[in-house]
């Protein structure tokens, strides 16, 4: 697979865009931009984790239905739902029907709820690296990193679930804790 793809603005892309206008428009304006605060960090976990073992476009796609069904990802809100929720929200196509996903986002927001505000934004940052080189292909791109894997294990020392490092690999690239859009992608340019 190339590295990098030409839209039909013919901007250079890091190829996973594909042709899809709504991968496109979330490579351009969010993937690898810094994300921070709780709620915008307790959302981009909730996501990531529903990801788990899906593409990603499926839950960009059902992204806005995520976050009507979970109040907009409100920690407090999310945090008091109860047993009646999760069967609303078992039953509920717009999203991903995964019970043990969303009992996972309703105990993870219940520990956030227990954290000072800011914390979870300072935690998850702490683990961002330095800079590194910008990867030349997709070959360069690891799956896995030191900072992911302890990302995870201290998650999961909390209590957090759906949080693996590769999960959280992920999240680190889309939240912009690492910038891994390939050499001579536009964006890779205007991020520097």
């Amino acid at each position: 697979m190339t590295s990098l793809i030409a839209g039909p603005d013919d901007r250079a892309r890091c190829a996973w865009v594909g042709d899809d206008a709504e991968y496109r428009r979330y490579h351009d304006e969010e993937w690898g931009t810094p994300l921070r605060g709780d709620r915008a960090l307790f959302e981009k976990m909730a996501l990531e984790g529903f990801q788990a073992g899906l593409s990603w476009i499926t839950i960009l796609r059902k992204r806005p239905r995520f976050r009507e069904v979970f109040a907009g990802f409100d920690v407090d809100v999310v945090a008091e739902f109860d047993e009646s929720d999760v069967e609303r929200l078992m039953v509920d196509a717009g999203i991903i029907r995964n019970r043990a996903k969303i009992e996972a986002t309703i105990g993870n927001a219940r520990i956030v709820r227990t954290m000072a505000d800011g914390e979870l934004d300072a935690l998850m940052w702490s683990f961002a690296p330095a800079s590194r080189p910008r990867p030349a292909s997709f070959a360069d791109v690891p799956a896995v990193t030191p900072e992911s894997t302890a990302m995870s294990k201290e998650l999961r020392r909390r209590g957090f679930r759906f949080v693996g490092p590769t999960t959280m690999y992920a999240l680190m690239q889309s939240a912009g804790m690492v910038d891994d859009h390939i050499e001579g992608c536009w964006r890779a340019a205007e991020l520097g």
